[in-house]
């Protein structure tokens, strides 16, 4: 179980007294990660990677040190890891170097964030390849016959999220990339809810591209990362190149370098990674199943709770056996965003409102135009949050309604 008081201590956000229920939108970050970027500000500031003095190969030594925790972190290769932006950028990465042509056809699901979604009907827009969205039931719970029907001989990707980000699902993507492989497809897994939050085995899992952001945990924004394989590295073309990414260059040619430094043009966030990479070390050395533990605790005092509302509408698996720590609910007749506004100002309580960048999952799904809120729980969380949360809920909605 985590000592979550001295976790606590370590994230001093929380020192305004606030209940932060919003890390599905981005974590919140500890004392050790902002130091060791500061460390870097203060006592290595360099370039990496091609400076011979010491302030830069020290600075280089702690960059590719956070490459090889990120890579840790999932079971990976630190050749594997390529260092981006976001979890955004890296499907953008895949989506662009694949080749994807007329008549390729992509297969993702309606639980996709817009970024592992919208990427796709660009590639149909812009090269003429297929895209085939599966759906899910009211819950968002996805059925395999429905992939083993989409998943044909001309499919070149499945592409589908690891952890549903409005409904706390999580598909069968194991099953999934076994039934993508014998197909002959690749598989990108949108990893940004799932790393963060449980033990994410990239050789278990058997997918071929993950993608997943610091900043959802506990790292800082601006830094991100996408694994590929290491076999399928040359036949994924880089979204930019330029300086760092080349091997030699003339007049009339050039040859990119192998690893991930083709695919890392110009100077990185080099702060940010090692923030990046401080995270993935704080993470580990609490423990991802401590972490995931405790997540499922929260998980199932959440729902109960919020079943137990007036005129409260929860979206996703009721089971908490079968959903991460996210909810998207509804509150009678208020809208969304006057909801969170409401609990804020009521009882500090931060939440996110909307249509959380998955609108077809509203639209399709859910039959809803205004959004949902959401709240959110991660490793910083208490049963005292969320007792302020139902609390305030059930006041709103005894004397609002």
């Amino acid at each position: 179980m985590l000592d979550t008081e001295s976790i606590r201590k370590d994230f001093p956000f929380l020192r305004q007294g606030c209940i932060y229920l919003d890390s599905t939108a981005t974590s919140l970050t500890p004392e050790p990660v902002l130091n060791k970027m500061l460390e870097y500000y203060r006592e290595y500031r360099a370039n990496i990677e091609r400076g011979i003095y010491k302030a830069a190969q020290i600075a280089t030594d702690a960059f590719e040190g956070a490459r090889a925790e990120i890579a840790r972190l999932i079971n990976a290769k630190p050749e594997e890891i390529i260092l981006v932006r976001n979890t955004s950028e890296g499907i953008n990465l895949v989506a662009s170097g694949q080749g994807l042509k007329k008549g390729d056809r992509v297969v993702t699901t309606i639980l996709e964030h817009h970024s592992n979604f919208i990427v796709w009907l660009r590639a149909r827009k812009r090269v003429g390849a297929e895209v085939k969205v599966v759906m899910s039931d009211g819950e968002g719970f996805l059925d395999l016959s429905d992939f083993e029907r989409a998943i044909n001989g001309r499919t070149r990707l499945v592409a589908v999220t690891h952890t549903s980000n409005v409904l706390g699902v999580r598909p069968p993507v194991k099953e999934i990339v076994k039934m993508a492989h014998d197909k002959g497809a690749l598989v990108l897994v949108d990893g940004a809810q799932s790393v963060p939050h449980t033990k994410v085995d990239v050789k278990a899992l058997g997918c071929d591209f993950l993608a997943f952001s610091g900043h959802k945990m506990c790292g800082p924004t601006g830094a991100g990362a996408l694994y590929i394989r290491e076999d399928l590295q040359e036949k994924i073309e880089p979204l930019c190149i330029g300086g760092g990414t080349i091997e030699d260059v003339g007049i009339d040619h050039y040859r990119l370098r192998q690893g991930p430094s083709r695919y890392e043009a110009g100077t990185p966030a080099i702060a940010e990674v090692i923030g990046m990479g401080a995270a993935a070390s704080y993470l580990m050395e609490i423990g991802m199943p401590n972490i995931a533990a405790h997540d499922a605790s929260l998980t199932k005092k959440v729902l109960e709770g919020l079943q137990e509302v007036p005129s409260l509408t929860l979206y996703g698996p009721k089971d908490p056996r079968k959903r991460a720590g996210i909810f998207s609910f509804n509150l009678g007749r208020f809208h969304p965003h006057d909801l969170a506004v409401a609990l804020d100002a009521a009882a500090g309580v931060m939440v996110r409102s909307g249509h959380h960048c998955a609108l077809p999952l509203h639209k399709h799904i859910l039959k809803l135009d205004s959004g949902t809120v959401r709240a959110s729980v991660y490793l910083y969380n208490t049963e005292q949050d969320v007792e302020v949360l139902l609390s305030a809920l059930s006041e709103i909605s005894k004397t609002m309604l």
